[in-house]
């Protein structure tokens, strides 16, 4: 730990509101926060909580701030963003594998978080010289209509646990290039890469100069997120997390006439179709059900199997299973470690008795890791009937159901059945069944795959999903306009006053 902490430049960590380099806010009511290695359960390292009064210091500095970087040219801020890139390219290996050691997930997992925070700076690099605007054809003679994007103002992040990293520089990079400031909300779970993130932004932004743009104030929701989501002053936040607190960041900045971005629930399931190359799909499903011990919002909790092929993608997927290296997440050879926190264990184990009650049926895992530790589990598949209660509940945990159908049109009843509508995938090599799973009748996911698995999304596509997973869009494409607001103008040259609709009033 000490070592790692080194290697990113920490000197100290029992600290959690900032603001720049040299504005770590303390406040003698803080209370700490321990960081435990979910590994082991040994503790990491203690950070202080926000409290009213530097949550108020950070907000402060961070609406002040904005005044100034909204008037800093969209290239010239793109360059700070850049060097944001640099920055962690420098730090990639040890902070990705702090992101193993609190979080849990292997370090290649870890390490691959990192560089999506990389691959984000280096697309909103580009992004800053093209904020395009529409221009319009005037109904009225001599008229000139355009429209055009501004910087919103600090909007608020609030990250999960999962992707303590990753998920920050998906909304940061792009909003910083939009000349928003950030203030960052991280998991209570995972503080302490949140931290080491931070001095890399505050390095960052002293070699340019700057203070505010890169905010972060820990603590407990009932402090800092119900203060952000009810803060008329972040007029977007931008919350990960599950479909219940989804809700109430939802309602809470709604009423505001705030508008927010919602990452939530995802219950995604790949359909293999009789046609489909069994050896891709196994890869594929588990990667998807296995990876990061089955807490990813597009993990693969589905698979629905056409009856001709169900015994052998059974007998393929449990001879992989019963492969997988179960351990510390830093170790070599590793593919999967523990699950985040002992209440994460509680709630996987009472899912499968659930399941067993409404006619499930083990037929992989299931079991507590003692001798590994109190937060490993094995990865479990359970054969289920279609239309179950908990097949529709995602549970976080390495839990995978198998579902069978006869014809393309039942799958997709089956598939699109949850609530959920993040990731989805089919496996195929019918141009005709593929089509259909990628059309309007098909798949309702904010993401449809062919041949390629539910995880593993690349940052150049707008990430996100519909139905209760919240309707909202990060990361590549166009997401960028939802850190904007559009403005529509129109310009009279000419000397006349003529009204739209050809409407005359008066003389």
């Amino acid at each position: 730990m000490k070592e790692l902490l080194e290697k990113l430049q920490i000197k100290d960590v029992n600290i959690g509101s900032c603001s720049g380099p040299n504005d770590w806010y303390e406040d003698p009511q803080s209370e700490e926060i321990v960081s435990y290695d979910p590994a082991t359960g040994n503790p990491i390292a203690t950070v202080l909580q926000a409290t009213e009064k530097t949550y108020e210091d950070v907000m402060t500095q961070a609406v002040n701030a904005f005044q100034s970087w909204r008037m800093v040219p969209a290239p010239k801020r793109g360059l700070v963003v850049r060097d944001l890139g640099e920055a962690l390219r420098e730090y990639c290996e040890p902070l990705g594998e702090l992101v193993a050691l609190e979080m849990g997930k292997i370090r290649a997992e870890g390490i691959g978080e990192v560089q999506e925070m990389i691959d984000i700076c280096d697309f909103s690099v580009g992004l800053s010289r093209q904020f395009y605007g529409l221009t319009m054809h005037s109904e009225r003679p001599a008229h000139r209509m355009y429209e055009q994007w501004h910087p919103m103002g600090a909007i608020g992040v609030i990250s999960a646990f999962n992707f303590p990293v990753a998920v920050w520089a998906w909304n940061s990079a792009i909003a910083a290039a939009c000349g928003d400031t950030v203030v960052w909300k991280p998991s209570s779970e995972a503080p302490l890469t949140a931290v080491a993130v931070q001095h890399i932004a505050n390095r960052v932004m002293a070699e340019h100069g700057l203070r505010g743009i890169f905010n972060i104030t820990i603590g407990r929701g009932a402090v800092v997120g119900e203060r952000m989501i009810n803060d008329a002053r972040l007029p977007l936040v931008s919350f990960t997390g599950s479909t219940k607190m989804g809700r109430r960041v939802s309602e809470a900045v709604a009423r505001r006439f705030g508008q927010t971005i919602l990452e939530l629930g995802g219950n995604n399931a790949i359909i293999v179709d009789k046609d489909a190359n069994l050896d891709l799909a196994m890869r594929a499903i588990l990667f998807g059900a296995v990876g990061t011990a089955g807490q990813r919002c597009t993990s693969t909790r589905r698979v629905i199997i056409h009856t001709s092929v169900v015994s052998e993608l059974t007998e393929k997927i449990c001879r992989a299973y019963s492969q997988v290296q179960i351990g510390n997440p830093l170790k070599e050879g590793i593919l999967m470690g523990p699950l985040v926190t002992k209440g994460a264990v509680e709630e996987m184990m009472a899912a499968l008795e659930k399941a067993k009650e409404q006619g499930g049926e083990v037929l992989y895992g299931g079991n507590r890791l003692p001798e590994l530790g109190e937060q490993f589990v094995e990865p479990t598949i359970v054969k289920m009937p279609a239309q179950t209660e908990i097949v529709h509940h995602e549970t976080f945990a390495p839990i995978l159901y198998f579902l069978e159908y006869t014809d393309i049109d039942e799958a997709i009843e089956i598939h699109n059945a949850v609530p959920q509508g993040l990731s989805s995938a089919i496996f195929t090599t019918n141009l005709l069944t593929a089509e259909t799973f990628l059309s309007h009748i098909g798949s309702d996911c904010g993401i449809a795959n062919v041949n390629i698995g539910t995880s593993g999304a690349e940052i150049g596509g707008a990430f996100g999903g519909e139905k209760e997973t919240g309707g909202g869009r990060e990361s590549g494409s166009d997401a960028w306009k939802g850190y904007m607001r559009r403005q529509t103008n129109t310009i009279n040259w000419s000397k006349e006053l003529p009204l739209a609709q050809g409407i005359k009033f008066g003389d």
